[in-house]
């Protein structure tokens, strides 16, 4: 595969988790305390991209609540299911009213064949995010996830997830109103690995608040 787009897998997880270990002692900290961070991934599919839509800016547990109640009513999320039900179906699956807007577009653009999903399975990470950003709720931390958990990318480090911003103060003890330049510069000896070195951070934040994770 090119360089441009390194991925991980189960080949080569945990040797990029001990290089990392080598390179940062707060890391390989995290992993003595904690073990090896699970490998979080997810198929590249649009109902990853629809859980992906449920996780802007909510706890786990409620997004997974509002996923489990869709999965529950519909089965396999596919284009055409969702946009079979009504704004009233929706939100008893807990949507809100912005992320029914999400959904649908994303569906219709899938359906239509705007987006192909399996072309960016390749794609170079600018082209898949400015692909993906086309849609109408998809931003750069649904990008940016959709990167890291389905098509397995190394070097994504997304600034815009809170409990990874949180982690990463917790573990450099950096001040609350740390920038987000100081933020990137000490992620920057993690390339091209910082995707890694995010799931070592995530697992440090997770076990430390004893969060169990589903889905």
């Amino acid at each position: 595969m090119s360089s441009v787009h390194l991925t991980f897998n189960t080949g080569n997880f945990y040797k990029h988790c001990d290089w990392l270990a080598k390179m940062d002692a707060d890391l390989a900290g995290i992993i003595n305390q904690h073990g090896y961070p699970p490998m979080w991934t997810r198929p590249a599919s649009f109902q990853s991209l629809i859980l992906f839509i449920l996780e802007q800016q909510v706890s786990l547990a409620s997004a997974y609540a509002a996923f489990k109640k869709l999965k529950e009513r519909i089965g396999f999320v596919t284009p055409s299911k969702i946009l079979a039900l009504s704004d009233a179906e929706l939100r008893t699956c807990y949507f809100s009213r912005q992320k029914i807007v999400y959904a649908r577009e994303l569906a219709m653009a899938v359906q239509k064949k705007r987006l192909i999903l399996k072309r960016l399975n390749d794609a170079h990470e600018d082209e898949v995010r400015h692909q993906l950003k086309k849609i109408k709720g998809i931003g750069d931390w649904t990008v940016d996830v959709y990167l890291m958990h389905s098509l397995q990318r190394t070097d994504l480090f997304p600034l815009g997830d809170i409990a990874l911003v949180n982690s990463l103060k917790e573990v450099k003890r950096l001040p609350k109103d740390v920038s987000r330049e100081k933020m990137l510069k000490i992620a920057e000896p993690w390339r091209p690995y910082r995707t890694i070195a995010s799931m070592i951070l995530w697992h440090a934040y997770i076990q430390k608040r004893g969060i169990k994770l589903r889905g």
